[in-house]
């Protein structure tokens, strides 16, 4: 029982800095996670801030994809968080019984965790250490973010001459070089868990930790289908987008990489998500003690071999490669006096240390210009492109390999509309040989004036506002005798109004003089048809025939009615009579003459009443036509009532 309140039921995880129970709390009856900070750290103040900072970072995020933390506290020797408990597994776990997952897989796995992260990023804090085993996946199948231990805000990142925290495999470069973690560090560290996902190994592999963090300083992380052929494009570049060296190149948090992956996911078809290409490395065995946090020396930014003299005391080769670490600069103090055997001592050495790092300089750069070679055939420059049309700069990539990332457009004074205004990478830029470009396409000036359009045929007004820098917007018509049929009345804005460039305008465009509409029903076919079209109307009949009144063969209906306008040429619609309907005449003899008439009428048929005289009774007497006999629908039925 810790702190009275939760009881410890089992082990669930073990870390460099911690270790996390399954518990529950018994005020409350839930179950939870409690994170113990090892008794041997709970002494270091800097830990046990760190472990606070957590649980007040945390609980300012309250995001669905971030496990929460109920409560911090400390008894005796343990420090710990109350945390939600995730019954599931880790995406580790995941990686490393199925290897390679489908790109559908790793995107649903991406996409929450960059939405954990955004919701931090925009609340002011950087993760600083996400990994597989940061990653929690619900047997429900929702995705967690956790570990927050080593979560900073933005905007006290400052550069380190001491230390640095993170787990080597998913280290930036510049956290590396400089010290330094902003939100494009969680970016870079999401880039390489995706390629992970992707190709079930991760990008950069060594037997020491100096090897790896050798090659995150001086090698890109490679394309996810040099691994797994057949991977989309479109992860290719996702990844390398999120894994620049250079971090301005980088998208600046998670949610401009979130933005990116959906672009990503909604240009891959079906068949490329669900793929499962051969060729993907399994992750089985590249982790255990190696992604636990532990402390690591800051010395192995320099990467260390055995031509530069023995190890350091916190020896590289015993330390893991992929835990979250504390790497540790060594200081020098200037100043301190040293007994003078010890300087001569010290100048021996020098001279050994000397030579041993000449030797060293000699073998990396061996190393570099062999990886230089290597990588060199890999790389093309951009051509140049500025000034030339879309489809011709689209073309002139395509001849040499790349391909097109996205075109954005913007306005220009100088460069006309339609053509290169820039490039991103610019002219003459390094880019791999399978990289994409982004065109920025002229708009043309920002302002221009409205053309004159009226009289001009819809089509032609069109092509004019469009070499204008003008959109088409609305079109409506109205009857008008002075302006041919299909042609512009007016445009809104009106012509030579000032308007930005790619602005809406709409037209009215004119109907001709309007036409009168001839009644032809009850005429013929010939007939109705003759008198339309002399109209100046067009005329259609309709396939399928009607009861009506008129007689068969008759003109039973038209789509527009007497007397209403058309524009010349419009069309109208004949229906043709198959002459009325038969339908039984109802018994309203002995009827009042009122409730014979609703009879009557309801039975459809036409009634009139006639009286006897003089006027005695209301009761009908007789009808015209007997009841049962079949009379035509509309038909006049007379009633009689009786009288002297």
């Amino acid at each position: 029982m810790l702190d009275g309140r939760y009881r410890v039921d089992a082990r669930i995880a073990v870390g460099g800095m911690a270790t996390v129970y399954r518990a529950v709390d018994t005020r409350l009856d839930r179950v939870l996670a409690l994170k113990v900070m090892h008794p041997s750290l709970a002494a270091d103040a800097s830990f046990v801030e760190r472990f606070i900072r957590e649980a007040k970072s945390v609980a300012r995020l309250a995001h669905p994809n971030v496990v929460g933390v109920f409560d911090q506290g400390a008894q005796d020797q343990y420090v710990y968080l109350a945390m939600e408990y995730v019954a599931g597994c880790t995406l580790r776990d995941v990686l490393r019984e199925r290897g390679a997952l489908q790109p559908r897989a790793a995107l649903d796995i991406l996409e929450p965790v960059l939405a954990a992260l955004g919701a931090a990023h925009r609340a002011g804090f950087v993760h600083r250490d996400m990994k597989p085993e940061n990653v929690l996946i619900g047997d429900d199948g929702r995705v967690k973010v956790a570990d927050f231990g080593l979560v900073r805000a933005v905007d006290s990142v400052t550069s380190t001459t001491g230390s640095i925290l993170g787990t080597v495999s998913y280290l930036a470069p510049e956290q590396i070089e400089h010290g330094t973690a902003d939100t494009r560090a969680d970016v870079y560290a999401c880039g390489v868990v995706l390629y992970e996902m992707l190709t079930g190994a991760k990008p950069h592999h060594g037997d020491t930790p100096a090897q790896i963090l050798y090659a995150h300083l001086h090698e890109g992380v490679p394309a996810p289908s040099a691994a797994v052929p057949g991977l989309a494009l479109e992860l290719d570049e996702l990844v390398a987008s999120a894994t620049a060296r250079n971090p301005d190149v980088r998208p600046h948090d998670a949610v401009a990489l979130l933005a990116q992956t959906r672009t990503a996911r909604a240009a891959l078809g079906e068949e490329q998500l669900d793929a499962v290409p051969p060729g993907a490395r399994s992750a089985a065995g590249q982790s255990g003690a190696d992604d636990r946090t532990s402390v690591i020396p800051r010395a192995l930014t320099t990467p260390v071999t055995p031509a530069a003299g023995p190890m350091p005391a916190e020896s590289v080769r015993d330390e893991p490669v992929n835990r979250t670490s504390r790497l540790i600069m060594p200081q020098r103090i200037e100043d301190e006096p040293e007994p003078a055997p010890r300087r001569q001592r010290s100048r021996v050495n020098n001279r050994r240390g000397l030579i041993a790092v000449v030797a060293a300089l000699l073998l990396i750069l061996g190393v570099g210009a062999g990886v230089w070679y290597i990588n060199s055939g890999q790389f093309t420059r951009v051509p140049a492109l500025i000034g030339q049309s879309e489809d011709a700069a689209k073309k002139k990539l395509s001849g040499a390999g790349l391909g097109v990332k996205k075109v954005d457009r913007q306005f220009s004074d100088t460069v006309e509309r339609g053509q290169v205004v820039s490039t991103d990478p610019a002219t003459g830029a390094r880019i791999r040989g399978n990289g994409s470009v982004t065109l920025v396409v002229s708009r043309g000036p920002e302002t221009a004036q409205v053309p004159k359009l009226d009289g001009m045929p819809l089509d032609q007004a069109k092509s004019e506002l469009q070499k204008a820098g003008f959109a088409p917007g609305d079109t409506s018509s109205e009857f008008n005798e002075s302006v041919p049929q299909g042609s512009v009345i007016r445009t809104d804005p009106a012509a030579g109004v000032k308007r930005h460039t790619d602005t809406g305008v709409s037209m009215v465009v004119s109907k001709g003089a309007p036409v009168d509409v001839p009644g032809v029903v009850g005429d013929s076919v010939a007939d109705a048809t003759a008198a339309l079209q002399n109209a100046g109307l067009q005329v259609t009949v309709a396939p399928d025939q009607v009861n009506s009144v008129q007689d068969a063969g008759k003109i039973a209906a038209q789509s527009a009615a007497e007397h209403a306008q058309l524009a010349k040429g419009d069309s109208v619609t004949l229906t043709v009579s198959k002459g009325p309907r038969m339908i039984p005449v109802p018994q309203v003899t002995g009827q009042k003459a009122a409730d014979a008439q609703k009879s009557l009428e309801a039975a459809g048929f036409k009634v009139k009443v006639d009286r006897g005289f003089p006027f005695l009774s209301d009761e009908v007497s007789g009808q015209s036509v007997a009841a049962g006999v079949q009379a035509p629908e509309g038909s006049t039925i007379t009633i009689t009532t009786k009288g002297l």
